[in-house]
């Protein structure tokens, strides 16, 4: 047995992928899979709520009394079809509008000879770095309406223009906020794909008489039909599964949608019923997947590339080259720069719908506690409330990063490793399951699980450390694909060479690995950043108030009306992402320049 054992050891430390492996496989069920299959049993048992509608109910005992309320009572309409429709239409509204708008900017940008492309390329993916119900709260500072609202809104206040209620809220401010902060997706996806298309494919279909639209759809539109469908996959599964924005546009007219329609059940300690909705969400989610993938499966290889060459020739804009700058401007001022002004401007302002001189105040930055003013609050700069949560959401944010990174790194590792076997599959499925799961339902399932000690595991009940693990569990998608991609740039052989000397793996990660790696460890930093900074739903039902964190002050503003607290604390929340941003990025790009030493 002891050679065995000996024998058994020596692989595992010649193979560390193999121990990464076991580790990912044993926490990745722990965090993944048993608080799904625990949200299915809840579906399936009796809870306390239930014994106020069921009178011989037993707490725990087998049921489908949630299934039977949700699918087929006379509740249905309300919990349900409702929710179901508005969430659906949503989603492809807000995909449509993204897809098109992502669409136009990339053809723009790669495909003509615009000029200042680096600065447009740069301020146009803005909107995607700022929490899309940031978006929504500056819509309901420009179009709210006193008849709803209480206060009127910028337009109606200065140019008295009545403002109907369809506009101020429900589907239509939803889709058009939501659109402006996910049409980064398609951009994104679709600029790539088209910097990979040789112009020579497209000028030898004109060359055979197409026409401009003819070789648009014959030839450009299926290269970069891929990147289509993961943006429209992307954009329908984010936007219908979003909370904020539907919460802030939509609850004050009563337009649930299902994540709005989770928050409310668990708020009213219904959790069988609204993770019955959360599985119908995730169901969504996973079709919306499986139907991109049948219909891009048979054509997973577009070869764009080839070895003779390659050119990009942009396209001459002409006469058009003044219309088209200007509507980039317009756009990115009417989008950006205007409604950061009045965001501002907002914050300086005692009665929310006076703009005229005399009503201008700094109360609400450096102003001392008046209970005839925002219900006594201090101003934000005085404000332990806010400062702490500041603090919070900075250490939130940076520990979830580095983490978040490692990692990914360390998934990445084990993946390619592994490529081609079942446990990189399986590991690489689970890292990214959590990506269709509710941020509501999720949280709601960790309160559950760590209220009481589990094993050498403690309560994490109202903990940091509670919000600090799911953040990370719930970006594992992000980072494990940054992490993949990184480590899959890494030729195999530098590492070999390194085992050949004996040098353990340890310090082949730490001289080898990571150094190489750090674009993509720096990227998984700056995305994880900014969603764990930004985030809401996923925290929202966790934090106490030694654990407030921005945005979820932000939302407790809001439902109180105080509008100049919500816009001061907003500022202040995306002055640290963009301070973030620009200090991640200024490491990413000073670490290039070192070298690499093993000796």
């Amino acid at each position: 047995m002891k050679p065995r054992y000996r024998f058994l050891m020596s692989r595992l430390r010649s193979k560390p992928e193999l121990i990464l492996s076991i580790l990912f496989i044993i926490v990745f069920s722990f965090l993944i899979i048993v608080p799904f299959l625990r949200m299915i049993y809840t579906t399936f048992t009796y809870q306390g709520y239930d014994l106020r509608l069921k009178r011989d109910a037993v707490e725990g005992a087998f049921t489908l009394f949630h299934y039977m309320r949700v699918f087929a009572s006379d509740l249905t309409e309300a919990f349900l079809i409702k929710p179901l429709l508005h969430s659906i239409a949503v989603g492809f509204g807000v995909t449509v509008l993204a897809m098109i708008l992502g669409s136009i900017f990339a053809w723009i940008f790669v495909r003509t000879d615009i000029p200042h492309k680096k600065f447009f390329q740069t301020v146009i993916t803005i909107p995607y770095m700022i929490p899309s119900w940031v978006i929504a709260l500056v819509w309901v500072l420009f179009f709210q309406n006193n008849r709803i609202g209480g206060t009127a809104g910028i337009v109606q206040s200065l140019l008295g223009i009545p403002i109907p209620d369809w506009l101020a809220y429900g589907y239509v401010p939803i889709v058009i906020t939501l659109g402006l902060h996910y049409y980064a997706y398609t951009f994104l996806m679709i600029s790539g794909a088209l910097r990979t298309i040789d112009s020579e494919l497209e000028e030898a279909g004109a060359v055979a008489g197409l026409q401009r639209t003819h070789v648009l759809m014959k030839i450009t539109f299926p290269l970069v039909l891929p990147a289509l469908g993961s943006s429209f996959v992307l954009t329908f599964t984010r936007s219908m599964g979003t909370f904020g924005t539907p919460a802030l546009l939509g609850l004050p007219v009563r337009f649930f949608t299902l994540p709005t329609q989770i928050y409310a059940m668990i708020n009213s300690r219904n959790v069988g019923d609204a993770f019955v909705l959360a599985l119908v969400l995730i169901v969504l989610a996973v079709t919306a997947i499986l139907i991109n993938n049948k219909m891009i499966g048979v054509r997973k290889s577009f070869v764009t590339m080839k070895g003779k060459g390659f050119r990009a020739n942009p396209m001459k804009l002409g006469t058009y080259k003044p219309l088209i700058m200007t509507f980039l401007s317009v756009f990115l001022i009417l989008v950006i720069v205007l409604p950061l002004i009045m965001l501002i401007l907002s914050t300086f302002i005692m009665i929310p719908d006076n703009y005229s001189a005399d009503n201008m105040t700094t109360h609400f930055w450096i102003g001392d506690s008046d209970p005839m003013i925002s219900s006594g609050q201090k101003g934000i700069m005085k404000n332990e409330g806010i400062i702490r949560a500041m603090f919070n959401s900075i250490r939130l944010g940076v520990i979830s990063a580095v983490l978040n990174a490692f990692i990914g790194l360390l998934i990445g590792y084990t993946v390619v490793k592994n490529r081609g076997t079942k446990i990189a599959r399986t590991i690489e499925a689970v890292a990214f399951a959590p990506y269709v799961f509710p941020g509501i339902a999720f949280a709601a399932i960790y309160l559950g699980m760590f209220s009481q000690p589990f094993g050498p595991i403690p309560a994490l009940y109202g903990t940091f450390s509670l919000i600090v693990l799911i953040v990370i569990v719930k970006n594992l998608p992000f980072s494990s694909r940054s992490g993949i991609s990184a480590i899959m740039q890494i030729d195999a052989s530098l590492e070999e060479s390194a085992v050949t000397q004996g040098i353990p793996w340890l310090k082949r990660f730490r001289l080898i690995i990571l150094p190489l790696s750090k674009s993509g460890f720096f990227s998984g930093m700056l995305l994880t950043f900014i969603t764990s900074v930004r985030e809401l739903s996923l925290v929202i039902l966790l934090v106490t108030p030694k654990t407030e964190l921005l945005t979820t002050m932000i939302f407790a503003y809001k439902t109180q009306e105080q509008t100049q607290h919500v816009n001061g604390v907003t500022l202040v929340l995306l002055f640290i992402i963009i301070v973030a941003n620009v200090l991640i990025r200024l490491v990413s790009l000073k670490s290039k320049y070192k070298t690499i030493d093993i000796g």
